[in-house]
């Protein structure tokens, strides 16, 4: 851990992370540039220098393709650990990462390989970011919304969190300090025994004024469910698994976690999946019933066609759609269900049967 001086009118050195786009090298056909470091800031690492102002100094920039960092791991975190070795920052500000979940775990890396060091570090980060969900007890992350319209706003409170953790000050709780809470739980004495807590807050809900709850529960959005199919013998149905069945070598290399794309397969003449041809690549589940005996237990098409032939489905869409649910945050998940549900409206499908891994 580095000796830090007094906070005082110290400059204080700060390493930034950004990914191949906002590092200026391209889009996607560049995710999978390898990390490299630039002296001073890149990007938003110059809104980021201007809102340090004279507190602080973006003395170099580390920037990794997305898919780098997400396919190489290990190595993508030497190099991060090798360019703290050489600037011996007294602060990481990584991203903001947004709603990007490549980015996401890049962005967790850097911290995660920063705090290894005893260097603290903030981030910024869509609520629902894969590596929120991932690395939440580990990252101190200030939520931002979904796109990177936020940027200005995002990189400013980044700033004030990450000077205030450089000059050595203990953070408050979540809620007060504007970061995404951690699920860090802290004994702390109240001056009223909980009943009497808990009351004022139901009296307080009763009568329509603000209260805060003292235990925060996750709110997702409400999806009306779809409307009924009233003739399924006349119906086109179509397959969708988060299961991760892939043809057997996986040739599309679908990942095992954190998916931000879904794969489209014919079964056209297809009864049943057979072992030699079809697998799960899941990383969330023991695969090795699915793989070494019968993959139709995470995509039940023997059953489909049965039902099929009886005719109590008018007929089967001739492909199937895979992907992996592990670890995938709620935007991409959204997006991956939105180009899906494209292509069967399209088609006209009635509807689709969704196997969960």
């Amino acid at each position: 851990m580095y000796a830090r001086e007094e906070a005082a009118g110290k400059m204080f050195r700060i390493v930034h992370y950004v990914n191949q786009f906002f590092g200026g090298l391209g889009g996607e056909d560049k995710a999978g540039t390898t990390a490299q470091v630039r002296e001073g800031p890149v990007g938003p690492g110059r809104l980021l220098q201007q809102a340090l102002g004279d507190r602080g100094e973006v003395v170099a920039t580390v920037i990794c393709g997305d898919d780098y960092v997400a396919e190489n791991e290990t190595e993508a975190g030497h190099a991060i650990d090798e360019a703290l070795e050489t600037f011996k920052p007294d602060l990481v500000v990584a991203g903001p990462a947004f709603d990007a979940g490549r980015y996401g775990l890049g962005c967790a890396l850097m911290c995660r390989t920063a705090q290894a060091r005893g260097i603290p570090a903030v981030t910024g980060m869509y609520p629902d970011n894969a590596a929120v969900i991932t690395h939440r007890r580990e990252l101190l992350a200030v939520p931002t919304g979904a796109d990177a319209t936020e940027m200005k706003a995002a990189v400013f409170a980044m700033a004030e969190l990450g000077l205030k953790l450089a000059g050595g000050e203990e953070l408050g709780p979540a809620a007060e300090e504007g970061y995404l809470p951690r699920g860090v739980r802290r004994l702390v004495l109240k001056d009223r025994v909980g009943y009497e807590r808990a009351l004022d807050m139901l009296l307080a809900r009763v009568e329509g004024r603000r209260f805060a709850s003292e235990v925060q529960v996750q709110q997702y959005e409400k999806v009306p469910p779809a409307p009924t199919i009233d003739d399924l013998s006349r119906a086109k149905i179509a397959i969708v698994v988060s299961t991760g069945i892939v043809p057997r070598g996986n040739p599309d290399s679908m990942v095992s976690a954190f998916s931000l794309e879904s794969y489209r397969y014919s079964i056209e003449g297809v009864d049943a999946l057979e072992v030699d041809d079809w697998e799960s690549v899941h990383g969330g589940f023991n695969t090795r019933i699915l793989n070494a005996q019968n993959p139709n237990y995470a995509l039940p098409l023997p059953s489909l066609r049965r039902l099929e032939a009886d005719g109590q489905i008018g007929r089967i869409y001739p492909y199937f759609f895979s992907t992996v649910g592990n670890g995938t945050a709620v935007g991409p998940a959204r997006e991956i269900g939105r180009r899906i549900a494209e292509e069967l409206t399209d088609a006209k499908v009635d509807g689709a049967l969704e196997v969960a891994g």
